[in-house]
């Protein structure tokens, strides 16, 4: 990708410009964020979301709050707090403000120390895609090996490209160095109900990038596990504990259970900025997010004259559930590719890397 895909960039007047991921696949439309509370509503709605570019736009976020107050630390920082609270379960949006605060506090020039710290975050997460792409991939190779296979199947939930951190992604990054490498790869895609950015993103992604890939409803991933249908299981997370349990959007959790059921490795790809390091059991500790019962009852889809439409497909008075992220527990993880290398999911080895989770 060598940094050509980015869903967000600052134009000529310094504004931010984030590709709005709610009319994908139908619409690339580009949203221009001015304000502060332009970022929050952002990544409220979902404008933007996945957790990498939810940090780097939280951090420029700060910095739009810094021009927008003309330095003043106190109004800066009472904004960039609001942002932080934006979403509850990302680690990188508080990792990325935590840092945003700390050029606040100790800079000069604010808005000028503000501008650059965004711009650094976002392409030093380009530096750690491109190495969770090749050391994933090495991975793949390695499977390939061994099973003496010629082509590699791989099961996916949700979105982790780079729709989602910068500019490779984590859990599509070593499917995109595969392709580089000329391994005949193909890619399962969950739905992921309800928001379906497996549907809606992922296949996008995977089909400009010329990728073979199938959608399969949420409840597919399971039986294809157990036919020998996939090789190895992916995804991102938005975040890890210190014991190694990792949320990701919800579903991730039934993914894991059957790749332990029969064999399957199953690996979660993450820059180490998403892992907070003060959780110490992801299981009972990390907040779920539980979002609105429209994103439920609602969908959105393209109708017989090409027309985009959004229809209710729940009876009108049914009440729903819709928990955003689940946790899955450590026991069910074969490693943690991270841009250090591939760790163990326990306190030990993760402990080791809190020290570079500040670079």
């Amino acid at each position: 990708m060598n940094g050509q895909y980015r869903a967000l960039w600052l134009n000529k007047a310094d504004d931010l410009e984030v590709i709005d991921q709610r009319y994908l696949p139908f619409a690339k439309n580009i949203c221009v964020l001015k304000t502060a509370h332009d970022i929050c509503e952002a990544i409220k709605d979902m404008t933007v979301r996945g957790a990498g570019v939810i940090g780097n736009v939280a951090a420029f976020g700060v910095f739009l709050a810094a021009r927008e107050f003309e330095g003043d630390k106190t109004q800066i920082k009472q904004a960039a707090i609001k942002i932080r609270e934006s979403r509850p379960t990302a680690v990188n949006l508080m990792w990325a403000v935590d840092r945003m605060l700390h050029v606040v506090e100790h800079a000069d020039d604010v808005i000028a120390a503000c501008k650059a710290e965004a711009i650094a975050i976002a392409d030093k997460d380009v530096l750690r895609t491109q190495k969770i792409g090749q050391i994933g991939c090495d991975i793949i190779e390695d499977i390939m090996v061994d099973k003496k296979i010629n082509q590699f199947n791989i099961l996916t939930h949700c979105n982790a490209g780079w729709l989602a951190i910068v500019d490779s992604g984590s859990a599509l990054a070593p499917i995109y160095e595969a392709q580089k490498r000329g391994i005949n790869i193909h890619v399962w895609v969950d739905e992921t109900r309800p928001r379906n950015q497996g549907a809606s993103l992922t296949s996008w992604e995977l089909l400009d990038a010329g990728i073979q890939h199938t959608i399969i409803p949420d409840n597919t991933g399971g039986h294809l596990v157990q036919q020998g249908l996939v090789d190895m299981v992916i995804t991102g997370a938005d975040r890890v504990a210190l014991n190694g349990d990792a949320a990701n959007k919800i579903g991730t959790y039934l993914k894991a259970l059957a790749a332990k059921d029969n064999d399957v490795p199953f690996y979660i790809a993450l820059p180490i900025n998403t892992f907070d390091f003060d959780c110490k059991n992801g299981v009972q500790d990390i907040e779920i997010e539980q979002r609105s019962e429209d994103e439920v009852h609602m969908m959105r889809g393209l109708d017989n004259k090409g027309n985009v439409q959004t229809i209710r497909i729940t009876p009108e008075h049914s009440k729903t559930a819709n928990y955003g992220f689940d946790v899955t527990p450590a026991r069910l993880i074969t490693g943690l590719i991270t841009e250090a290398g591939v760790i163990a999911p326990n306190q030990e080895a993760i402990r080791q890397l809190q020290p570079s989770c500040s670079t």
